[in-house]
C-alpha cells in the first residue's frame, strides 16, 4: 500500500495536470468537430478551409481553458508571447490534421463524412501529442518561484 501511496504522490501533479489538459482537450475536440461538420457538411466550404476555420475557434477556446485552469500555476510569461506561441505551436499541429484530411480526401479520393471524421481524429490525436509536449516546453514555463496556495492575511481568500 505505501508503494502504491508513494507512486501516486510522485506523480500527482502530472495526473492532475494531464487530467485538466484532457478535459480542455475534449471540450476543444468537441467544438473542433462540431464546427468542422458545420462549415464542411451544412456550409460547404471544403475540407482544408473547414478545418482551418474550426481549429482557429477551438484553439481560443483551449488556450484560455490551458493558461487559466490547466497550466495556471506555471510562470505566466505575457498574455502576447503565450498566445503567439500557442497559436504559432498549433499552426504546426493543424498541419497533423490538414495532412491527414488532404490525404484521405485527396490521395485516398474518400469524400463521406465518416472518413472525413475518421482523418481528423487521426489528425487531432497526433496533434494533442504534439502540443502536449510542446505548450509544456515553451507556451507555459515552470514557475521560478513557488506559486503560494492562499493569499497572504488580510487578502480576499477563495474557498475550495
Amino acid at each position: 500500500m505505501t508503494f502504491a501511496k508513494r507512486l501516486y504522490q510522485r506523480f500527482a501533479s502530472l495526473v492532475h495536470e494531464l487530467a485538466k489538459f484532457g478535459s480542455i482537450g475534449a471540450v476543444a475536440f468537441v467544438l473542433d468537430t462540431s464546427l468542422l461538420n458545420l462549415c464542411n457538411v451544412v456550409i460547404g466550404l471544403g475540407p482544408l478551409t473547414s478545418k482551418v476555420v474550426a481549429t482557429t475557434i477551438s484553439t481560443t477556446f483551449a488556450y484560455l481553458g490551458n493558461r487559466y485552469w490547466t497550466f495556471r500555476h506555471r510562470e505566466q510569461s505575457g498574455l502576447g508571447r503565450e498566445y503567439f506561441l500557442f497559436f504559432l505551436l498549433n499552426g504546426i499541429a493543424l498541419l497533423f490534421g490538414m495532412l491527414t484530411i488532404g490525404f484521405t480526401t485527396y490521395t485516398l479520393g474518400l469524400h463521406d463524412t465518416l472518413s472525413f471524421n475518421i482523418a481528423n481524429i487521426v489528425g487531432v490525436g497526433l496533434g494533442t501529442l504534439f502540443r502536449y509536449w510542446s505548450y509544456k516546453k515553451w507556451v507555459f514555463l515552470e514557475a521560478t518561484e513557488p506559486i503560494p496556495v492562499e493569499l497572504p492575511e488580510g487578502g480576499v481568500r477563495q474557498d475550495r
